[in-house]
């Protein structure tokens, strides 16, 4: 294949994938600012936040689901030549995003109590009080992480991510300032940490909607102030999108039953396990980019009807994605020390931590490519179906099964269950989507 003929160049594709990654790392440094500063008021505060953390964390990804099936739709539209059809695909996932951000808004807040009695029943009266603290304030931003993720992903489906890069750093330029504020300065604690975090991301929502709105974009937005939903299109969003978001949702479902579990070993390993949550996020970041990238990149190749590209450039991807995964998490495993130190841990709570990370850090390296950057080809060129099915069963079984296996039935500890996810789910995953991208039966599900 002559370089002419590709439909991104080496060039245009780092472009794409570098400022994602620059992205990505900036993105973390959100909640880990947020546990590092709170770590100042205690370990339960930290367990408060990370348990709050992870209920956000499963609305990002259903936000990033219904954002990544407007992305395949409008990536597959341009890749086609139809770039009217593209515009109107992306100005629907923006107000669709929005509207169900606000309607996730009402319910948290009209539940809050609810939420944290169902999901962490057994933490302690000082882990719940943080708790509470931080997730009747965060909530308020909710709608804000719909619209960004929205217009995020229709700037990287123009092939633009260095924006949402820079807004990123402002977010967190912000959010390190207001938690330095009202943390430190005002001693307000958890929830000077979450008027912080919720401040930045209206922010960089308000600002990346503002960039989009520019006329002259090849995805620019209308604009206008009330909008009616165009069935047909909402549909070719969802049919991506809610299998994706199903996909996500009932993934980190699995991820708060699992800390449920974790939650029975005490406080020492809740906190452990959001250490080294945060740890395996910085780890991931090549890998995260990547997944961002195969959205842009292979929709347009299946929009295009061109396969080969689309192998091309997923077999180059996954190169990537091992190489620089392995040189992320032998910088972070020779840090570990110093990094550990940072969150102020007692000496118990940073061995368990330090053994969960191992764990993670050999399925990273081995495993974890396969398993969902493989998984995020497959969906960029429609085949949803396959992937949702294969990633809840494996989900369920192998790493929520497992992980109760290893850590109650074979008495491993809270340990057992990254064991169960960085293992035995990874590697089902790894083989299953392997398996179906050689099959090529993935070539006919184009959404458009």
């Amino acid at each position: 294949m002559e370089g002419s003929k590709r439909l991104f160049s080496d060039r245009e594709l780092w472009a794409l994938i570098i400022p994602l990654m620059g992205e990505m790392a900036l993105k973390l440094v959100v909640g880990m600012i947020d546990t590092v500063m709170v770590a100042s008021v205690g370990e339960a505060a930290v367990s408060g936040v990370s348990l709050v953390d992870s209920v956000i964390q499963l609305l990002i990804y259903i936000f990033a689901a219904m954002a990544s099936g407007g992305a395949v739709v409008a990536g597959q539209y341009l890749g086609s030549g139809e770039r009217k059809r593209a515009r109107a695909a992306a100005g629907e996932l923006v107000w669709l995003n929005g509207a169900l951000g606000f309607g996730i808004m009402v319910m948290m807040f009209g539940g809050a109590g609810w939420i944290l009695s169902a999901l962490f029943g057994r933490i302690t009266d000082e882990v719940w009080f943080h708790a509470q603290r931080y997730l009747t304030v965060v909530a308020c931003s909710i709608p804000a992480i719909g619209v960004y993720e929205a217009c995020g992903a229709i700037f990287r489906t123009m092939g633009n991510s260095k924006i949402t890069m820079k807004l990123a750093l402002v977010m967190n330029g912000m959010n390190c300032v207001g938690n330095g504020i009202l943390i430190y300065g005002l001693g307000m604690g958890t929830r000077g940490a979450a008027i912080a975090t919720s401040v930045s991301r209206w922010a960089a929502a308000v600002g990346i909607l503002v960039l989009l709105l520019k006329p002259g974009r090849e995805l620019s937005l209308e604009r206008i102030w009330k909008h009616r939903f165009d069935g047909a299109m909402v549909r070719k969003i969802m049919a991506v999108g809610i299998p994706g978001g199903s996909e996500n949702g009932l993934f980190q479902l699995g991820k708060i039953g699992i800390l449920n579990l974790i939650t029975r070993f005490g406080t020492v390993a809740i906190a452990a396990n959001a250490v080294t949550g945060n740890l395996a996020a910085i780890q991931m970041i090549p890998g995260s980019a990547v997944q961002l990238a195969v959205v842009t990149i292979l929709a347009r190749c299946a929009g295009a009807g061109d396969y080969d590209q689309a192998r091309y450039y997923n077999r180059k991807l996954l190169l990537f994605t091992h190489g620089w995964v392995a040189v992320v998490s032998g910088c972070l495993w020779l840090a570990l020390p110093v990094v550990l130190s940072l969150y102020q841990l007692s000496g118990g709570t940073a061995e368990l931590a330090r053994e969960m990370f191992l764990w993670h850090t050999v399925g990273a390296v081995v495993l974890w490519p396969s398993a969902f950057i493989l998984a995020a080809s497959l969906r960029a060129a429609g085949d949803v179906h396959f992937t949702m099915g294969m990633s809840v069963f494996s989900m369920w079984v192998f790493r929520f099964g497992g992980a109760w296996l290893l850590a109650v039935g074979l008495g491993m500890g809270a340990a057992g269950a990254w064991v169960s996810m960085a293992v035995l789910d990874w590697l089902y995953r790894s083989v299953c989507y392997w398996i179906r991208w050689r099959g090529g039966k993935w070539e006919a599900k184009r959404v458009i």
